[in-house]
């Protein structure tokens, strides 16, 4: 099927510290196959809400690519490249390219969310880079108006976000009630997950928390029955390498 909904219903749930922290996650490794697994170079995808100011404690990262996205509120990272807490406000962003090996602690301030995504950038080569960390603020990302869509690129065109990972572009996308057509490259997968507003895809509405994958389209139409926006991710349709998930799972 090329258009596939996600309701946030059959999403894989999580959370931290007894639920100070709560997560739902379109995309998880895990032994229940009825659950949207890794595809393409997206590895994992988390939609976390702090209900009290809460911190997730030092942990261990290697090899992938660790994005953060700041949706609401504000939160604070700790790494041991950087030996210092940093805060992250509201449409920031921050990357830890893992590579050889990082630990980090995230705290996360009250009512604010966050996506944090991983991507798989050849996880083979990346194990022997050294890790590197960037934090990036909500200005430094372009923000256009296209076909009645107002779209900000973290990654792609004009977007100062750089990856290892292959083929990987970034984009919140803004829509107005009404018919709306987003062009696409069959060569790609889109992954969209609906932050606000009501989007009628056929006979089927997708709501908020709402995922959808868009595979071997030009388009993605939808009819905006609400005001909203979304989160979108392209990848490749084919990595040009083994993928962890295929290699290991």
């Amino acid at each position: 099927m090329p258009v596939k909904i996600y309701p946030e219903s059959v999403q894989v749930k999580g959370g931290f510290n007894g639920g100070e922290i709560v997560e739902n996650k379109p995309i998880q490794v895990t032994d229940d196959t009825t659950k949207l697994q890794p595809y393409s170079n997206l590895f994992y995808w988390a939609h976390a809400k702090a209900n009290v100011t809460s911190t997730i404690g030092l942990h261990p990262h290697q090899a992938f690519e660790i994005m953060s996205f700041v949706l609401k509120g504000t939160i604070e990272h700790y790494d041991t490249k950087n030996k210092t807490w940093l805060p992250l406000n509201a449409g920031d962003v921050q990357i830890i390219r893992a590579g050889s090996g990082i630990s980090h602690a995230e705290k996360m301030n009250e009512g604010a969310q966050i996506f944090q995504i991983w991507f798989d950038p050849n996880v083979a080569k990346t194990f022997h880079i050294p890790a590197s960390y960037n934090d990036y603020t909500s200005k430094d990302f372009p923000v256009t108006t296209q076909d009645g869509l107002i779209i900000k690129t973290y990654k792609g065109d004009n977007a100062p976000i750089q990856m290892e990972s292959p083929g990987v572009a970034i984009r919140e996308i803004t829509f107005e009630e009404g018919e709306h057509i987003l062009e696409l490259d069959k060569q790609t997968i889109t992954s969209i997950y609906l932050l606000e507003g009501e989007i009628a895809l056929g006979e089927k509405t997708m709501l908020a928390s709402d995922f959808i994958v868009v595979r071997d389209e030009s388009s993605f139409n939808f009819n905006a029955k609400k005001t909203g926006k979304f989160f979108s991710i392209t990848t490749p349709a084919k990595v040009p390498y083994g993928t962890y998930s295929e290699r290991y799972n």
